[in-house]
């Protein structure tokens, strides 16, 4: 009797303890501007003296300056998989495509100040 009193508190303090460790580790998503950083600065690599600083300035201002979330997502694509400013037209709904010109536009000062300056 005694016996199974032993073993069945031991389980529960097994069964306690992974609780704990799960409550304690909480779960990591991804965040968005940190994943950015990770796929951009290996495309600025060779051009940029510091490419995370350049690709955050990117992400923090020129992205950030366009409202249009499918616009914005577009942009953050073609700057990850290309280096540069870049929006595909089927990257963005028909109804849409033509914003791309304004949103170069909108976004030409902030990108200019990224890449030569992006400390400000």
């Amino acid at each position: 009797m005694l016996l199974r009193l032993c073993a069945a508190a031991f389980v529960s303090l097994l069964t306690v303890g992974s609780v704990q460790a799960q409550v304690r580790t909480p779960s990591r998503l991804p965040d968005p501007r940190s994943e950015f950083v990770r796929q951009c600065a290996p495309r600025m690599l060779g051009r940029w003296e510091h490419p995370e600083a350049v690709c955050s300035c990117l992400h923090d201002h020129a992205a950030a300056a366009v409202e249009d979330r499918d616009l914005r997502e577009a942009l953050l694509r073609g700057i990850t998989e290309t280096g540069v400013p870049t929006i595909e037209t089927d990257w963005v709904p028909v109804s849409k495509q033509g914003e791309i010109g304004p949103t170069f536009t909108k976004i030409a000062k902030p990108t200019l100040q990224c890449m030569f300056d992006p400390a400000k």
